[in-house]
């Protein structure tokens, strides 16, 4: 079977990116950008592809929730046994994608990842739902299992060991953050003539240039 789909295309018309336009700080650009999204309703904004790379060389990518970003970086949560874990702890490089396609928009983010403290973990586990919380004790995240019936079932052991009080965090359950080293900031143009802004870390602050399409 094949599929052609090279005529499968549109303009990008919704206006450019100007430096002059841009934030001397990468977080605050991300900022503008994250409300800009949210504002113009886009399905689950904070959706963002993480890519990891196993001991072996071989990337994975999976769509994971951003729930905290500021100067230090960017936080998801996720099982410290799954194998975006694995990959992390034997590669920390990683990198982000947030495909906000409606606004003819992409941000790149790069750099290393590294969990976060309990207590920050703890934190945000005792905001979730408490459906949520159950979740995250009942999944063996990324294991193989022989069907969705086994899964309920170890939900309900888990309801059933935990009926009253607060639901404990996992310690196998937490954070990560993403600390980044280059930030880039991606914006349809007409022609396929993309703008493209990268910020780059450096000993003083934040270098930005402007790359080719």
């Amino acid at each position: 079977m094949s599929m052609d789909i090279g005529d499968y295309r549109r303009e990008y018309l919704q206006g450019g990116l100007k430096r002059k336009d841009l934030s001397e700080s990468p977080f605050d650009q991300f900022e503008t950008w994250f409300q800009q999204a949210m504002q113009a309703d886009i399905s689950d904004a904070s959706a963002m592809t993480l890519a990891t790379v196993s001991i072996d060389g071989k990337p994975t990518q999976r769509t994971v929730l951003l729930k905290l970003f500021d100067e230090k970086g960017f936080i998801f949560f996720t099982n410290y046994s799954s194998q975006k874990s694995q990959q992390i702890t034997a590669n920390p490089n990683v990198s982000l994608l947030f495909p906000w396609t409606q606004l003819e928009r992409q941000i790149e983010i790069n750099g290393t990842a590294s969990k976060i403290s309990t207590a920050e973990s703890l934190k945000y586990f005792l905001s979730r739902p408490r459906g949520s919380q159950l979740g995250a004790w009942a999944s063996a995240q990324s294991s193989p299992i022989n069907s969705r019936q086994v899964l309920e079932s170890q939900l309900q052991k888990i309801k059933s060991k935990f009926t009253q009080g607060e639901i404990p965090l996992p310690d196998f359950w937490g954070g990560y953050r993403v600390i980044p080293e280059t930030i880039e900031f991606w914006q349809g143009g007409a022609n396929r003539l993309h703008d493209r802004f990268e910020y780059t870390k450096t000993d003083t602050g934040w270098a930005i240039k402007r790359l080719q399409p």
